[in-house]
């Protein structure tokens, strides 16, 4: 099987896009470790390497990928949603060099 995306960690919110993935198409990823597979249905276009939401995020929850916290979600995020800058705070950056891109 073709998948669309890859999970880094079991626990996960998120997967990386291993293609271009169209807004309304259902689309399958799995797990790196235990090969789970988990089957979303993507609600906007996701580029090459950009993420996909598993779970559903409310404003403040934190965002797992690699089983760790890499943000928090700055707006509602739905199960197959785009997670990027425009709907999570990243660990790496704070939120005033986010909008300085």
């Amino acid at each position: 099987m073709a998948y669309g995306f890859l999970i880094h960690g079991d626990e996960d919110h998120v997967g990386v896009a291993v293609r271009d993935l169209a807004a309304g198409e259902t689309v399958t990823g799995v797990t790196q470790k235990s090969r789970r597979e988990v089957t979303v249905t993507v609600r906007q276009a996701i580029p090459l390497g950009h993420k996909v939401a598993l779970a559903a995020r409310a404003p403040g929850d934190p965002v797992l990928k690699y089983n760790e916290v890499i943000g928090v979600a700055t707006a509602p995020i739905q199960v197959g949603d785009h997670v990027h800058v425009h709907n999570l705070a990243s660990r790496r950056w704070g939120r005033k060099e986010q909008q300085a891109l």
